[in-house]
């Protein structure tokens, strides 16, 4: 360990279990201080809602899958939503605000998919305020109010909604339906995305335990007034939903239906309907620590996360940092596939599946843009939209350079199949391993030697451009043109004799016993793993002797500032498999220790940055746990469970819900 992580570790180690948490356990992070904060994505896996520490409000909404022009760079951005949730509350006459509470206190339930905040006003009333994207409705949410009044006091409740800059002509109105005897009070707001690309409209009623309270009006606000008594708690909800033509052709109407449907639910139904479904997921897919409460949290928040960003049989895939931001404009890069996908493949196959989905869904886009380089099969974007174009920023040289991802892309497919061996979808998507394949052997050059080489490319190691024969890219394309050749022959499908003949000669440089970054590499310090990946995920390196030299070699040249924070997570994972337990730990616990922030410990990109929620850490994270120190290792045939490796730390490691049989395994 070297001493700058050292000296971390052990200041943070001796600090609180999260900066700013007491009294969390296993299920639940708890924060008491609201300084430094970063919020946490309450997501369904449609919308993303942002925690704020401000009471009674919420920081952002984030709307999977809808894309727009942004106005600094004209390149897509995924779409902020109308924060609906919001709301004013009076006391006596006084309002409620950011500076006048006390005693707050703001608790993450991840069994629940719930975030809870608690505070006092003045000597008035105590105040809880939960809210929930639901997992049973995906386009719809709750904020449930609870009022103890510590005396007799009058409450005015205004329910408003905000507007995000990056929409216009917001048009708002309130309305009184009527069907027999049933009154449906509905406020709403709609507006257009700033291109006029979609329409995006939420709508909201409050739901009340017993009589309804009469709603009013007032500018672009709309609430009741309600005189409570001491001691006697009272509880309403603000229910609703969000709705965009992306998705309906009547957003607005389909954005009313949300709170009508509330209202005839009621809260309690829609909150157990919302726990139920996060608990069958929890129930097909979990990670269990006996005897390290921090790495039980920090891994459970992770699995909660990446949970929380994508549902099933939605054909959408997960950005690097999910429902949580705008971060990297919500494209989706490789960080699906290579870093959050084998995660989601173990415990939950059918969000995997939605990630294939995505990307099948824009094969004919791939093959385009193949054919604008003058390549033949299908080049996938490295920055992908709605739309399956480079949606890359046109100065960044990833966009046209960084080509790996089209095999990584294959390389997920091949293992969804080996995963479920269900030729049939293997059948219906075999178009996208042949077409990658394709893309490969009218990329490499010939040598003189009879190898092939792939000349002027943007590795893994981004710090390195315009390099050729990098290891990575070189590997992953050797992979899935094997893999593709594999599919061939199970579906009885022809096979191009240059897929075999590419796949067995496309040169990895070594020199002096160590695999080559890339052709002339001369130490360098690189950004991320790149050489490291051709033992894990990928097979391209098997021997023992040789994972060792380079997990030596290239270890200390990762950019231990600014390099985000997926290779500590392979480097655990392939000391696990080498038998290195202390390594094996020291690189996990480096995995999301320096990135955490206060005060859930929300995880950033690298050590030197503040832009969580990242998931595509949490994804190695994760990866360092399952594929590690589980034992567990993804073969042709599917998972294979081997021995696995407990660190110290801990008791025992329970994984349930692995694979297409929801296998549990226990490292003790």
């Amino acid at each position: 360990m070297n001493s700058n992580f050292k000296l971390l570790f052990l200041l943070l180690l001796t600090s609180t279990t999260f900066i700013g948490q007491s009294k969390s356990d296993e299920w639940h992070l708890m924060a008491n201080s609201r300084e430094n904060y970063f919020g946490v994505a309450i997501a369904n896996g449609q919308i993303g809602i942002v925690t704020d520490d401000t009471p009674l409000k919420t920081k952002e909404i984030i709307l999977n899958g809808v894309y727009e022009g942004s106005p600094e760079n004209g390149i897509s951005r995924i779409v902020r939503g109308i924060e609906f949730l919001n709301l004013h509350l009076n006391i006596d006459g006084q309002e409620i605000k950011s500076d006048n509470i006390s005693n707050w206190n703001q608790v993450v339930a991840m069994k629940e998919g719930t975030s809870t905040t608690t505070f006092s006003f003045k000597d008035l009333a105590n105040i809880n305020y939960t809210i929930l994207a639901n997992r049973a409705v995906p386009y719809s949410a709750m904020a449930i109010v609870e009022i103890t009044p510590n005396k007799d006091i009058e409450i005015l409740a205004n329910n408003y909604m905000i507007v995000p800059d990056e929409l216009k002509e917001a048009k708002s109105q309130f309305r009184v339906l009527k069907d027999n005897q049933y009154l449906m009070p509905v406020f709403g707001t709609t507006a257009k995305t700033l291109n006029e690309k979609y329409t995006v409209s939420a709508a909201t009623t409050f739901l009340f335990d017993g009589t309804s309270e009469e709603l009013k009006h007032t500018g672009n606000e709309v609430g009741f007034t309600k005189k409570l008594l001491k001691g006697k708690k009272y509880r309403f909800a603000i229910a609703g939903g969000i709705c965009t033509s992306k998705d309906f052709t009547d957003p607005l109407n389909e954005s009313e239906r949300q709170p009508i449907y509330a209202l005839q639910q009621g809260i309690d139904n829609l909150l157990s309907r919302h726990k139920q479904a996060w608990a069958e997921l929890w129930k097909t897919g979990d990670i269990q620590i006996e005897g390290d409460l921090d790495a039980q949290q920090r891994v459970r928040f992770a699995l909660y996360n990446l949970y929380s960003y994508i549902r099933p049989e939605t054909r959408q895939s997960i950005a690097p940092m999910g429902l949580s931001s705008q971060g990297y404009n919500g494209h989706i890069f490789w960080d699906s596939e290579l870093w959050m996908y084998p995660t989601l493949l173990a415990l939950q196959p059918d969000m995997a599946k939605s990630c294939l989905d995505y990307r099948s869904d824009r094969l004919q886009k791939a093959k385009q843009k193949a054919s604008i380089y003058g390549y033949k099969g299908a080049m996938y974007p490295w920055e992908s939209d709605d739309t399956g174009e480079e949606a890359t920023p046109t100065w960044a040289l990833t966009g046209i350079f960084e080509q790996h991802i089209t095999a990584d892309v294959a390389i997920a497919f091949w293992n969804y199949y080996a995963l479920t061996q269900d030729k049939s979808w293997l059948r219906s998507e075999f178009k996208v391993l042949k077409e990658t394949a394709d893309f490969w052997v009218s990329r490499v050059v010939k040598n003189t030697d009879g190898s092939y080489s792939i000349l002027n490319v943007v590795g893994a190691d981004e710090y390195a451009q315009h390099v050729d024969d990098n290891a990575f890219t070189n590997a992953s394309a050797i992979e899935a043109l094997k893999n593709t050749i594999k599919a061939a022959t199970i579906l009885n499908e022809p096979i191009d004799p240059k897929w075999k003949d590419v796949s067995e000669k496309l040169v990895i440089h070594r020199e002096n016993g160590i695999t080559q970054n890339y052709k002339g590499y001369k130490g360098q310090i690189i950004k991320q793993a790149d050489v490291n990946l051709l033992a894990y995920p990928l097979h391209i390196i098997t021997d023992k002797v040789q994972i060792e030299k380079d997990l030596d070699y290239y270890a200390e040249k990762i950019d231990k500032k600014d390099g985000p924070a997926m290779a500590s997570g392979v480097l655990s994972v392939l000391y696990s498999r080498l038998g290195d337990r202390e390594k094996a730990y020291e690189y996990f616990v480096k995995s999301y220790l320096p990135n955490s922030r206060p005060p859930f410990g929300v995880f950033s990109e690298s050590a030197n940055s503040n832009n969580p929620y990242f998931a595509t850490g949490a994804g190695a994270m994760l990866q360092a746990v399952i594929y590690g120190f589980g034992g567990v290792e993804q073969t042709d045939m599917g998972l294979k469970y081997n021995k696995g490796l407990l660190p110290k730390q801990w008791k025992s490691l329970k994984i349930i819900g692995l694979g297409v049989d929801n296998k549990t395994i226990t490292v003790e």
